[in-house]
């Protein structure tokens, strides 16, 4: 028997069992789906109310893709259907303020007068017909999206496009080229240190010789020597408050001169090795030097004691300055980076990395907040007290060992082989380009120019050379405009580096 042949017959009272053959039944399959749809609708109408299911459609993508996103969010978001009391009346205020803006805001825009714009574009004069009747069409246009209408029957024509304006390079102000006014010998080695007395009567010389000679500035005779450094003498700086005269060289000494009786009266112990700078704090009773064992020390010119070590270069710091405002100690070295120091904490705040070789030399601008370094590669200005670059100086292709620069905003740079180059600080225009000339009977290698300082008025410039000289220098009283003009044809696009 097989189960083709089986048939089962369930009734009211009794179940029989019929074998025979079984008729084969034709089942409609979008009326069971259907069916199915609808009991599930019926099942779960409570839950899902919100869902809009309709029978008679097929089940596509976009109605799966509905369906699931109907039922994340009422699982989801049902709880915070209802915003909060608080919340609903905030958000109820800010609409009513939001309202009364636009409101206002379009009965402004009814009244205010033509925009620039649509002067501009009434404004055009036609040329032609042509032109008159596209006028027209624009004002008709207008009148019909309720836009103000002007008179275009104006002759001017207006630009709809403006011209981009060039950038303004600031013109460098003219000085007067500097000439050799005095030449100072006296000297047997180097002239590696410059300082002038605050009353602007005398100045300072120390050189390889290991003699500190002073020296009048009016008349350039000698005055005093000073003898008791056993190495060259690299740094020099004068006390505007006290009579006394620092001094520190490569024999790792830092002695105080008093200049009522000519003699020292402090030694300041704690270098390694070679000292090759020294600075004053304007204010303070406070004296920075650097040198060889690359660490900066800050001294108490009174108790001869070591404030800090400010450490963190790793080559020779060549030069540094103190000014009153931060960073009031500024360091140079041969590592090719120049630090800003937080003279309260004793620590370095700032790290300018932008010199590919050693800088030797450091200036502050008197009148600007500002200051210049120099190295091979280039001189560099920057903006204090976080040490932002401003602009490149270039054209001294020389090793740069000094700077000074004066209240008229010259600056000048003394080059290892003699170069002399005058700059307007403010543009970077170098205005005037020398060359130290050597002593006779002197080498012409020997022209090296190590140091160099202004007067206090800043019409006189003190150079110290390799030809064991001291130069100074002035300005051409009979240079004017007219014959020394400004030839300043400046960088379209200056390197920021």
């Amino acid at each position: 028997m097989t189960p083709e042949s089986v048939a089962v017959h369930v009734g009211a009272d009794t179940a029989a069992v019929h074998i025979g053959p079984v008729q084969p039944v034709h089942v409609d399959a979008s009326a069971l789906l259907a069916h199915s749809t609808l009991s599930t609708q019926a099942r779960f109408a409570a839950n899902y109310s919100a869902l809009e299911l309709d029978p008679a459609t097929d089940a596509d993508t976009a109605r799966s893709q509905r369906t699931k996103l109907a039922s994340k969010i009422l699982d989801e978001w049902t709880h915070v259907r209802e915003l909060p009391p608080a919340v609903a009346a905030q958000v109820a205020q800010a609409a009513k303020a939001a309202k009364a803006a636009r409101e206002k805001q379009k009965s402004a825009d009814q009244d205010a007068p033509k925009s620039a714009l649509g002067s501009m574009i009434d404004n055009i004069a036609s040329a032609n017909s042509d032109s008159s009747n596209s006028n027209n069409s624009t004002v008709a246009i207008r009148s019909k999206l309720g836009l103000p209408t002007f008179d275009s029957s104006q002759d001017s024509v207006t630009a709809l496009v403006r011209i981009k304006e060039s950038r303004k390079v600031p013109k460098p102000e003219w000085h007067a080229p500097w000439k050799l006014m005095r030449v100072i010998s006296g000297h047997l080695g180097w002239v590696r240190s410059i300082a002038v007395d605050p009353g602007n009567e005398w100045f300072a010389t120390g050189a390889g010789d290991r003699v500190i000679k002073i020296w009048d500035l009016a008349t350039g005779t000698l005055k005093l020597s000073l003898t008791g450094h056993i190495a060259s003498v690299r740094g020099l700086a004068v006390s505007p408050r006290h009579p006394y005269l620092f001094s520190c060289g490569e024999d790792k000494m830092i002695k105080c001169w008093d200049l009522e009786y000519n003699k020292v009266i402090r030694h300041y112990h704690g270098h390694l090795s070679g000292i090759y700078c020294m600075s004053l704090h304007p204010s303070l009773d406070v004296l920075v030097t650097g040198g060889r064992d690359a660490t900066g020390r800050v001294w108490d010119i009174r108790t001869k004691n070591q404030i800090f070590a400010l450490t963190g270069h790793s080559g020779t710091i060549a030069d540094v300055k103190t000014q009153e405002a931060d960073p009031q100690i500024i360091t140079a070295s041969s590592d090719a980076t120049v630090k800003l120091w937080d003279l309260a904490a004793g620590k370095s705040t700032c790290t300018l990395t932008n010199h590919k070789k050693s800088v030797r030399a450091l200036a502050i601008n008197p009148n600007e907040y500002t200051f210049a370094s120099a190295s091979t590669d280039n001189i560099k200005q920057w903006k204090c007290p976080r040490g932002e670059f401003i602009q490149n100086l270039a054209g001294h292709n020389s090793i740069v060992n000094t700077l000074a620069i004066n209240q008229d905003n010259v600056m000048f740079s003394g080059g290892d082989n003699g170069s002399m180059y005058f700059w307007d600080f403010k543009t970077g225009y170098n205005f005037q380009t020398a060359e130290a000339a050597a002593q006779p009977g002197s080498l012409d290698s020997e022209n090296g120019i190590f140091c160099s300082s202004f007067d206090r008025t800043g019409l006189r410039l003190i150079t110290g050379e390799g030809d064991k000289t001291i130069k100074i220098w002035k300005e051409d009283e009979r240079a004017t405009p007219e014959t020394h003009p400004v030839v300043f044809k400046p960088d379209i696009v200056k390197p920021k580096y």
